[in-house]
C-alpha cells in the first residue's frame, strides 16, 4: 500500500510539472514564500534543504536573499526535479535531486535549516519524515514547516482528486510529532489564511 501511495503521488506531480509554475497554486505559493521569508533566520554561509522542492521556487528566493547560501532541493517527482534544474539560476550554489523524504540520502547534521512548504500534507508517515529531518539537521538547526492547519481536531483526512489522500494537522499535533523526533517548537505563525508556519529547532 505504501508503494502504491507513493507512486500515485509521483505520477500526479509528474503530470503537473511542465505547467506547474503557470497554475493558480504557483501564485498562491509565491505569496506564502514571501511571508515565510520574513521569519527565516539563518547562520552565515548556511547549507539548507528544501523537502518537496517542486520546481525550485523557494530555494531560488532563498538564494536571492542570502547570497552565501548553499541549498539542496529534494522531490519525489523526477519531472519536478527536471524543471527545477532547468530553471536553476544559482548554479553551483543550488542543486536538485530526486528522492523520498522518508529516507533522506544525506549525512547526519548536514543542514543548518530544512524547509517543507505545502508538502507535509502528502506524507503517509509524518513521524518518520520528522525523524529524518531531525537526523540531517545540525545542532541548533531549524525546521520550517509550512502547511494548511486545522482547528478543533488533531488531524483532518481528505481526498483531493488526482493528488489522492492528504492530511492536515493542528498546531498541537505538529508540536507532539516534532517532540517525538527530538525537535523543540519555537512558535507558530499564520502566513496566509489557514496556512501555518511552525518553526522547530534541534537542541544544541
Amino acid at each position: 500500500m505504501t508503494i502504491n501511495f507513493i507512486n500515485e503521488k509521483k505520477q500526479a506531480f509528474d503530470l503537473w510539472a511542465p505547467s506547474y509554475d503557470w497554475l493558480l497554486p504557483s501564485v498562491f505559493y509565491q505569496s506564502v514564500h514571501k511571508r515565510l521569508l520574513e521569519y527565516v533566520d539563518l547562520p552565515p554561509r548556511p547549507h539548507v534543504l528544501d523537502l518537496g522542492c517542486g520546481t525550485g521556487r523557494l530555494l531560488d528566493r532563498l538564494a536571492a536573499k542570502f547570497p552565501d547560501l548553499r541549498g539542496t532541493g529534494l522531490d519525489l517527482s523526477p519531472q519536478m526535479v527536471r524543471v527545477a534544474r532547468q530553471n536553476n539560476r544559482h548554479r553551483p550554489r543550488l542543486i536538485y535531486v530526486e528522492g523520498k523524504a522518508e529516507f533522506l540520502p544525506f549525512a547526519d547534521g548536514q543542514f543548518d535549516a530544512v524547509f517543507n512548504t505545502i508538502s507535509f500534507l502528502h506524507y503517509l508517515e509524518p513521524t518518520q519524515i520528522l525523524n529524518e529531518v531531525g537526523r540531517v539537521l545540525s545542532p541548533g538547526g531549524r525546521f520550517y514547516l509550512v502547511d494548511t492547519t486545522v482547528k478543533g481536531k488533531p488531524e483532518l483526512h481528505l481526498k483531493l482528486g488526482s493528488l489522492g489522500k492528504v492530511r492536515f494537522y493542528s498546531s498541537n499535533q505538529r508540536e507532539l510529532m516534532g517532540a517525538s523526533a527530538g525537535l523543540s517548537c519555537i512558535g507558530h505563525y499564520y502566513l496566509l489564511g489557514p496556512v501555518l508556519l511552525t518553526i522547530f529547532a534541534k537542541p544544541v
